[in-house]
C-alpha cells in the first residue's frame, strides 16, 4: 500500500502543533463520550423489565421506584465524577485515581476492569445496533456478524482518521436520537393529558416464575443500572475538550448525567403508564414508539432509525477510552510502549487496532447474539466506579483542605452505593457468565504486573553502570577508510554506548542522530552526550525536531539527505538492538527499531549494521 493511499484512506499526518486544533468543544466531544451512556436509554428500561417480569406481570408496578432509584444513583455517580475530574484535570479515570490513592494493585484491577469493559462495549453496541438493523430487515438476519464486524471497521476506520474527524461523524446522529425521545417524550405527554391519563394501564397477563423478594429486586436494579456503563468517559477523556478542559469537561459531565436521567426516566415512565412488557418480537422502546407515534408513522421509523444508529456509534465511547486507557498503561510499564505512540493523526493508533481486534473476536464468539455479552459488561464498570470512588475518599482525607467533609461524604456514598450493585451483579449473574470477568481480571492484572516486571529487570539490565561510563574517542585510520556512520540513538543506554563504540572504531567520522519526542529534554540530552564523547570533533550529536508524531520519518529524512551530502564515501547507518532472551520480550522491545529497518530498507544499496546487546535471562 502506497504511502499517498494510506493518507487518502487515514488522511494526511497532522503536525504536533495542531494537536490543539484536534480538541473539540463541548458540543462535538458530548457525543464522542456519552454516546454509551445516552444509547443505554434504548435498552436499560427493558433490562429491568425483562428480571421484573420473572414474577408476574404485576411485578412490573416496581420498574418506576427501580428507575427513580437509578437516576439517584446516576446523579451521585455523575457529581463525584465532577469532584474527580476537578482534582485530576489532566484525565481522572478510575486507573488515575485508583494509582494515586489506593497504590498499584487496585488501580491495575481498575485498569483491568475497564480494558475489559470498554471491549465488551464496543462488541455489545455493535451487535445491539446489527440487531436493530435486522429486525426492521428481516432478510439481514443470517448477515448479523458480518454486518456488525462491517460496522467495526467502520467506527475503527473514522477513529483512525482523528478526534476531530470523528467528532464530526457522530455528532448528528447522537443528537438525533436524544431529539428523538425528547419528541417521543413531549408528544407522550400530550396524549396522557389529553386522551389517556395517568391512570396506568395494565400489562398483558403472565404468569410468575420466581417469587418477588428482594433478590429478585435487587437483580433488577443492577440490569437497569446497564444505564450507567459509559458515565466514567467524560473523566477518562478530559484531554480531548478544549481549554479549558476541565472546565468543559465538568459541564458536560453534567450535561451528559441530566440528558441520560430525563430520557431513561421518560422511557421507564411511559412504559409504565402504557402497561408495556418485554415482547421477544419488539423492544420496550419500538412498544411505546407504536403506541406514541402509531406504527406506520414516520416518526416511529426515525425513532427506530435513530436507535438502530446510537446503538451502533455507543461503540465510539469505547474507542475514545480504550486507547487512552492503554497509553496510560504503557507509560506506566504495564503495557508495551508502543500502545502509548501516537499516530500521524494524532490518535493511539495501535491502542485503536488492539480494540478492533479482540471486539472482531468477541463478535465472532458470540456469532452477534448479546444474551451472554450484556450479562458480562456492566461488571467492569461498575468495579471501575468504585475503586475510583473509594480512591477519591482517601484523596480528600489525605488533603482534608476547605470543604473536604462534605466530598468525602458524596464520594463514600458512590462508594457504598456502587459497591453494593457490583456485588449483586456478580451474586446474580454469576452461572449468566459473570464468573468469565470474575476470572479475567485477576489474569490481567497478574499480565499487567508481569510486563512492568519484566520491563525494570530489562532497563535495569542495559543502564548505563558509573563504571562503564568512560570517554569514547574516534579511531584515527591512516590513510581515511572512506566511511561514514550514523548512529541511531534513542537512550543513553549499554546498547547504544556499544553502537557508539563501534562505528568510532570502523568509521571516519561518525553521527549519532536523536530525533526528540515530546517528553524528551534537549538541554539534558547535549549533557549527557558531552559526558560520554567530550569534544572531539569527529564524533558529533544532531538533535532533531520532528514536526509529526512520527520519530522514524525525520530520521529517515536526514539519512537521504546526508546521502546527498556526501555521495563519495560510504555510509553505515548502525543501529543498537536488545536481543532479548524471551520470545515475550520482542512484544516489548525493539519494535520502533523494527520499524526504523523497514523504512530504510526501501534502497537496497544502503549499509546496515545491528550492534547486539543481549540481554541477561
Amino acid at each position: 500500500m502506497t504511502v499517498a493511499l494510506i493518507q487518502r484512506v487515514f488522511g494526511k499526518p497532522l503536525p504536533r502543533a495542531q494537536a490543539e486544533n484536534e480538541k473539540l468543544p463541548s458540543l462535538e466531544a458530548l457525543p464522542i463520550l456519552s454516546s454509551d451512556a445516552l444509547s443505554s436509554v434504548a435498552y436499560a428500561t427493558e433490562a429491568a423489565l425483562g428480571v421484573l417480569i420473572l414474577a408476574g406481570s404485576g411485578a412490573l408496578r416496581l420498574s418506576l421506584p427501580i428507575t427513580l432509584a437509578i437516576i439517584v444513583l446516576i446523579a451521585v455517580v455523575v457529581l463525584s465524577y465532577r469532584q474527580t475530574i476537578e482534582a485530576y484535570p489532566q484525565g481522572g479515570g478510575s486507573y488515575v485515581v485508583a494509582r494515586e490513592n489506593l497504590g498499584t494493585a487496585a488501580s491495575l484491577i481498575a485498569a483491568a476492569s475497564l480494558l475489559i469493559d470498554y471491549t465488551l462495549t464496543a462488541a455489545v453496541s455493535l451487535m445491539a445496533g446489527t440487531q436493530a438493523l435486522s429486525s426492521l430487515l428481516p432478510a439481514l438476519l443470517p448477515y448479523e456478524v458480518h454486518l456488525s464486524l462491517l460496522l467495526l471497521l467502520l467506527v475503527g476506520w473514522a477513529n483512525l482518521r482523528g478526534t476531530k474527524e470523528a467528532g464530526r461523524a457522530f455528532a448528528l446522529p447522537t443528537y438525533a436520537f436524544v431529539v428523538m425521545v425528547v419528541l417521543l417524550a413531549l408528544v407522550g405527554l400530550q396524549n396522557l393529558v389529553m386522551v389517556h391519563g395517568f391512570s396506568p394501564d395494565p400489562p398483558p397477563l403472565i404468569k410468575a416464575a420466581q417469587p418477588l423478594g428482594l433478590f429478585l429486586i435487587l437483580r433488577a436494579f443492577s440490569s437497569g443500572c446497564s444505564a450507567m456503563t459509559g458515565i466514567e468517559a467524560i473523566a477518562n477523556g478530559v484531554k480531548v475538550f478544549r481549554e479549558p478542559a476541565a472546565q468543559r469537561a465538568r459541564a458536560t459531565m453534567l450535561v451528559m448525567g441530566s440528558m441520560l436521567a430525563g430520557l431513561f426516566l421518560a422511557v421507564s415512565g411511559l412504559a409504565w403508564l402504557y402497561g408495556v412488557a418485554p415482547n421477544p418480537d419488539r423492544t420496550v422502546l419500538a412498544q411505546i414508539g407504536i403506541r406514541v407515534f402509531g406504527e406506520g408513522s414516520p416518526l416511529f421509523w426515525a425513532l427506530q432509525i435513530t436507535t438502530l444508529m446510537i446503538l451502533t456509534l455507543a461503540a465510539n465511547t469505547a474507542f475514545a477510552g480504550f486507547p487512552r486507557l492503554a497509553a496510560m498503561l504503557a507509560k506506566d510499564q504495564f503495557l508495551p510502549r508502543q500502545m502509548g505512540w501516537i499516530g500521524d493523526r494524532l490518535v493511539f493508533q495501535n491502542g485503536i487496532a488492539v480494540l478492533v481486534t479482540a471486539t472482531a473476536l468477541i463478535v465472532l464468539v458470540c456469532q452477534g447474539d448479546t444474551t451472554v455479552a450484556v450479562n458480562l459488561y456492566a461488571l467492569g464498570v461498575f468495579m471501575a466506579f468504585t475503586l475510583s470512588q473509594a480512591g477519591m475518599v482517601v484523596r480528600w482525607w489525605q488533603l482534608r483542605n476547605q470543604g473536604w467533609h462534605g466530598k468525602a461524604a458524596l464520594n463514600a456514598l458512590g462508594a457504598v452505593t456502587t459497591a453494593v450493585v457490583l456485588l449483586v451483579i456478580v451474586v446474580s449473574k454469576f452461572a449468566e457468565g459473570a464468573w468469565t470477568v470474575v476470572i479475567a481480571i485477576p489474569l490481567l492484572v497478574v499480565l499487567l504486573a508481569r510486563i512492568r516486571g519484566r520491563y525494570r529487570r530489562v532497563y535495569k539490565a542495559i543502564a548505563l553502570q558509573p563504571g562503564e561510563i568512560q570517554p569514547i574517542t574516534l579511531t584515527r585510520h591512516s590513510p581515511p577508510i572512506g566511511n561514514i556512520s550514523v548512529v541511531w540513538l534513542v537512550s543513553f543506554s549499554r546498547p547504544s554506548l556499544e553502537a557508539l563504540r563501534y562505528a568510532a572504531t570502523v568509521s571516519d567520522r561518525v553521527v549519532a542522530v536523536w530525533v526528540l519526542a515530546e517528553e524528551d529534554d534537549r538541554e539534558l540530552i547535549q549533557q549527557r552526550w558531552t559526558q560520554l564523547v567530550g569534544s572531539d570533533p569527529g564524533l558529533e550529536l544532531r538533535i532533531l525536531d520532528s514536526p509529526f508524531a512520527s520519530l522514524v520519518t525525520p530520521f529517515v529524512d536526514f539519512v537521504k539527505g546526508f546521502e546527498r551530502e556526501h555521495p563519495d564515501q560510504t555510509q553505515t547507518i548502525v543501529m543498537p538492538m536488545a536481543i532479548p532472551r524471551y520470545r515475550f520480550d520482542s512484544l516489548l522491545l525493539n519494535q520502533r527499531g523494527i520499524n526504523m529497518r523497514m523504512a530504510l530498507d526501501e534502497h537496497h544499496n544502503r549499509v546496515f549494521t545491528l550492534v547486539r546487546f543481549y540481554l541477561p535471562a
